[in-house]
């Protein structure tokens, strides 16, 4: 199995466990990636653990779509979308979205898969996350986590038994305006053709934004392509898409929860419009009538506001994601409770920011899988399950640097230069992890990562698990996957990534991520043999 590296500074990819695992650095033939042995558990690449980012083979999409049958195709205008996203279902039995670029979308195969990788990075309950990709000959593929419950479009557009009530059309304009910021702080703030079909709704009923709008479309691979149903008036006018169009699409989406109408083909009737009915505070007339009266006036005005907003001309104008976030966060809570007046006082407001989503879109409660026969749980693994930070930092400190033998081979150049400072520096971060200083160990551990000359996974589970002990679940999650790496068998990498999901509430993840670290520690505890 072949695990994608998520962090910048990586050059190797990441190896999952194999029955012989298989290593290789990221500038080796791009056609010899998919010559990879199967998974310990029989799954493909991805299949097995939802965190990871892999290369796929395209038999497995092949036979995940039934041969990219126009049956699987799930995609706005079928087959004649000129990149069809098709739904599959893997060998393991989870289920896919595959996005199928046209044969020349992207010319070369490299440029496609670092622009994918790079999307690929970015990890977050909001989004549905990319989870893999696919270059064979002419083909250009995505694969992504599949959202069962349709897209704000279908819900909005062309529902059946109910419309979205209004709570939960601010839970829409929160998440996905989340989903933005937290792109925007990962350093992929561009989004192409946002609007209500970008918009899907998970097994839960959570609204998720699709990754296929963060990643390039167009075949020098360095512009997006904009649907002009969506188009700000600067990408008319110089081609460009910036930061601050998105903002102007994201005012569309609005527009689009408020009215329940499609947003029409022309971005000046869009904006013209809404922007003359907000000015004119006609706020009924663009409400969406089949709510029935049944939002706050408060509230909407509130929405039409950032709306106007989002929509004004001049890009300079627009507010950033941090704004849209700001804003309407406040209103989730309030629009929750006042659906509901029976309820009174803190209770009412506790209970409401808790109503599941499936129960505001109306649609049924998703039935768990039975769960499988538990094992044993070593030490280790029990501490992860349980979330228990001071059982896995007792751990690591018994475990000490016994799993670093062999990973640095240093010239003796590089010992009498550099040796002194990074040991030091490990060495304060080390009795500062002891002692329980975890903001101290992460600096003095920066201090040893960041020279670069040796790499130690043992150092990046501790400023992992130092990372969780001073509440950044993101940068723990790096530092392990980063362990993972390093150590592509090792299962302490496995463990700690379990803890950084369950603490971001990614817990589908985190317990499929447990049980690939049970399996690599059971098989090490077996001499390395397959099951």
């Amino acid at each position: 199995r072949v695990w994608v590296s998520q962090l910048d500074r990586v050059t190797m990819g990441c190896c999952a466990s194999t029955e012989q695992p298989l290593r290789r650095t990221e500038n080796k033939d791009h056609r010899q990636q998919h010559r990879r042995p199967s998974s310990v558990n029989g799954a493909s690449a991805v299949g097995s653990s939802e965190a990871g980012f892999a290369e796929f083979l395209l038999s497995e999409l092949k036979s995940a779509t039934n041969n990219f049958s126009s049956d699987n195709i799930v995609s706005e205008s079928g087959e004649k979308a000129p990149n069809v996203v098709y739904e599959g279902r893997l060998q393991n039995r989870r289920w896919i979205a595959v996005k199928k670029f046209t044969k020349m979308a992207w010319p070369d195969p490299k440029q496609f898969a670092a622009e994918a990788k790079e999307v690929g990075k970015l990890r977050h309950k909001r989004l549905a996350n990319l989870i893999g990709y696919c270059c064979d000959g002419d083909e250009r593929l995505l694969v992504a986590e599949f959202m069962p419950n349709e897209t704000l479009a279908k819900h909005l557009f062309h529902w059946e038994n109910q419309t979205p009530e209004w709570a939960m059309r601010l839970r829409v304009a929160l998440y996905i305006a989340e989903a933005l910021d937290y792109c925007t702080s990962e350093g992929r703030p561009l989004y192409h053709d946002l609007n209500a079909y970008r918009v899907l709704f998970d097994e839960n009923g959570d609204p998720r934004l699709s990754c296929f709008g963060l990643m390039k479309n167009s075949r020098d691979g360095k512009s997006y392509s904009t649907n002009l149903a969506y188009t700000p008036p600067e990408y008319l006018r110089n081609g460009r898409v910036t930061q601050e169009s998105v903002s102007f699409s994201f005012g569309t989406v609005l527009l689009d929860l408020l009215s329940g109408k499609h947003i029409p083909p022309s971005h000046s009737f869009c904006a013209c419009q809404a922007l003359d009915m907000i000015r004119g505070k006609n706020i009924l007339l663009l409400m969406d009538s089949h709510l029935e009266g049944n939002f706050s006036t408060e509230e909407a005005t509130v929405v039409f506001d950032l709306a106007s907003q989002c929509l004004q001309y001049e890009p300079r104008e627009r507010p950033k994601t941090k704004d849209l976030v700001s804003t309407l966060t406040p209103l989730q809570n309030k629009s929750d409770a006042s659906s509901y007046p029976f309820l009174f006082g803190v209770k009412r407001l506790k209970i409401f920011r808790l109503v599941p989503s499936y129960v505001m879109l109306g649609i049924p409660k998703r039935e768990e899988a039975p769960s499988t026969p538990p094992r044993p749980l070593s030490p280790m693994a029990d501490a992860c399950s349980r979330m228990d930070l001071t059982a896995i930092h007792q751990f690591l400190v018994m475990q000490h640097y016994k799993d670093d033998e062999g990973t640095n081979e240093l010239s003796f150049q590089e010992w009498t230069q550099q040796m002194r400072d990074m040991l030091d520096a490990r060495k304060r971060g080390d009795l500062a992890f002891r002692d329980k200083d975890f903001k101290t160990a992460v600096d003095c551990y920066s201090q040893f990562i960041d020279v670069g000359t040796m790499i130690s996974q043992t150092v990046h589970a501790r400023r992992s698990l130092s990372y969780l002990m001073c509440d950044q679940p993101d940068a723990a999650l790096r530092d392990a996957m980063q362990a993972q790496c390093i150590s592509p068998d090792w299962s302490t990498a496995f463990y700690m990534q379990a803890v950084a999901l369950a603490k971001l509430d990614m817990h589908k993840d985190a317990a499929d991520m447990l049980n690939e670290a049970t399996i690599l520690e059971e098989k090490k505890q077996r001499g390395g043999k397959g099951p």
